[in-house]
């Protein structure tokens, strides 16, 4: 979805973001993710790199913020992929930034998909639908919100609402 928004919206930039977790296969470093030792990471947030950070699932993930500052200062508009954590600091530090929840038809469906794509240990998968539902509930938070019943109309609709917002 994002990168179809990418795609379609020439002057969007998009914020790579770092981790803590392992790359999953095929995942290159500076391209999925900016993957650092949980030394570096914490580091980098006692130094103020981040616009946002949060911990999911016992790793830590956050938002250099450099790179979104230089988007901003070129007239550009970010795409940050980012959990409730890390969105409600965006929302305290720009409050004028756009937020839009993506989400799934329903919890059922959020379980099937993440155990499908089998990079999740039992406890994990638990972990993650525990935290999903806490971001359900919370959805309210955001300014926009988009069911992802069907990936193809699911980007459709975000690049849509991205027209919009971007102007």
């Amino acid at each position: 979805m994002i990168k179809a928004s990418l795609d379609a919206i020439p002057d969007l930039g998009y914020s790579i973001s770092a981790t803590t977790r392992k790359p999953r296969e095929g995942e290159v470093d500076g391209r999925e993710y900016i993957f650092l030792d949980r030394e570096t990471f914490e580091r980098w947030i006692e130094e103020g790199e981040f616009l946002e950070w949060a911990e999911y699932s016992g790793n830590l993930y956050g938002t250099p913020e450099r790179k979104v500052e230089e988007y901003l200062a070129a007239g550009r508009s970010v795409i940050l992929e980012i959990e409730l954590q890390g969105a409600r600091l965006v929302r305290r530090k720009r409050p004028d930034a756009e937020m839009i929840f993506v989400r799934a038809p329903s919890l059922a469906e959020t379980r099937k998909r993440l155990e499908g794509r089998k990079t999740e240990t039992g406890d994990a998968v638990e972990t993650r639908m525990a935290t999903a539902e806490l971001e359900v509930a919370a959805r309210t938070e955001f300014d926009h919100e988009i069911v992802n019943a069907d990936r193809e109309r699911a980007t459709e609709e975000i690049i849509a609402l991205m027209r919009r917002i971007v102007g």
